[in-house]
Formats: C-alpha cells, structure tokens, sequence
C-alpha cells in the first residue's frame, strides 16, 4: 500500500514479508477490479471534463509493460519482485512477445482510437526491443498507435522520469495538447511538462525511478 501511495521508493526488490501478498494481489480478481475502476475514471474523465479540439492535436500518452501489456507472467516465475532484477532475462522474454494484454487497458486504447486522440506509447525498453514490441503489441490487438517511443543510446543514462518528461515537452513542442496519460509506474506520470490528467494503475511488483 505504501509502494502505490509514494511513500516507499527506489526499492531494487520486494521485502520477503511482501511477497506472498504480492503474489496473490497481482493474480487476483482485486487487482483486475482496481485496474477497471483505473480505466473507468479515465472514460469518465474523457466524456465529462476533458476537452478535444478535434484537429488532430489531441494526445495521450501510454506506458507499456504492465499497462498494456502484462509482465506478471515473467514475475509469476521470478519471485514477484523479491528476486534482484535481472534486465537479461527479462528483455529476453521481452523479447518473445509473451506479454498478454491487459484488457481494461485495450478497451480504454480503443474508446480513445474512436474519439480520434492520437495515441502515443512511450516505454523504458531500449530500442533494440522495437520488433519484439511491435508483434507483441499487435498480436494482442493493440494497433492503430500514432508512435512508439523507446530509448535509445542517448537515453541510456536518463532515469526514466527525465526521459518520459523530455518526450512530452517535445510532443507539446510538436503542437500536441496532452489531455491525458496512463502508467503503471510514478516515473511515466511525474515530472514537468505535465498531463492535463494523469492516472495511475496499480504495480507494486517494482519500481522504476
């Protein structure tokens, strides 16, 4: 509880305590009810307090991994994130397209697809995963994205906060409005220039800074 209201950070695992809880939560009803009612708040704001110009400026942002595409069968069988991370083994099931959808998430990507927001996907993985991605993303029917943004060289040495805020401010140098983005992880959502709304789903299995 305490990871998903901010007050514990830069944790590198789960405390062992934690971890059975961790399990259960990540495959229960209970977070699959938490991540609707997410997606639900998102919809609402859409149809009643967010404003489109519908002129092709209208954005919103994505994470990917445990957003719209779920990690929890990679974590299922590496501790729930009482294990120390291993970023090898973990690009490497990246990178055999095993992530399923999450699909309150999918639903949310299609509502925004039918009001014509164009919709940007913005992630951590390096750019050596962009095929891996792309099939990934496709083969669990999200599609029609208007761009995939990974790191690249450059962005090697950014925490992931300075390298999703420097996104957006280019995005908005673009002439873009950001009326909204979506994440798994405090770092995809903090950070100036901000969303006109941000929301966050529920991950308590790591933390990105």
């Amino acid at each position: 509880m305490n990871v998903e209201l901010h007050n514990i950070r830069d944790y590198v695992v789960v405390p062992q305590e934690c971890v059975a809880y961790i399990g259960k939560y990540m495959t229960s009803t209970q977070y699959k009810v938490d991540s609707e009612r997410t997606i639900n708040e998102c919809i609402l704001y859409l149809s009643t307090n967010c404003i489109l110009e519908n002129d092709g400026k209208d954005a919103w942002i994505f994470d990917i991994d445990d957003t719209l595409l779920s990690s929890v069968p990679y974590y299922k069988k590496n501790g729930f994130g009482g294990n120390k991370l291993n970023v090898t083994s973990l690009e490497d099931w990246m990178s055999q397209g095993k992530g399923t959808a999450l699909e309150h998430s999918l639903k949310l990507f299609n509502h925004l697809k039918g009001l014509g927001v164009k919709i940007f996907l913005v992630s951590s993985r390096r750019e050596h995963l962009r095929s891996a991605t792309v099939d990934n993303l496709v083969k669990v029917d999200f599609y029609g994205w208007n761009s995939l943004i990974l790191r690249d060289q450059e962005d090697e040495c950014k925490n992931a906060q300075t390298f999703k805020a420097e996104i957006r401010s280019k995005l908005i140098s673009q002439g873009y409005r950001i009326v909204g983005i979506i994440g798994d992880q405090w770092s995809s959502i903090e950070g100036l220039p901000s969303a006109k709304r941000s929301f966050k789903l529920p991950n308590p299995m790591y933390y990105v800074a």
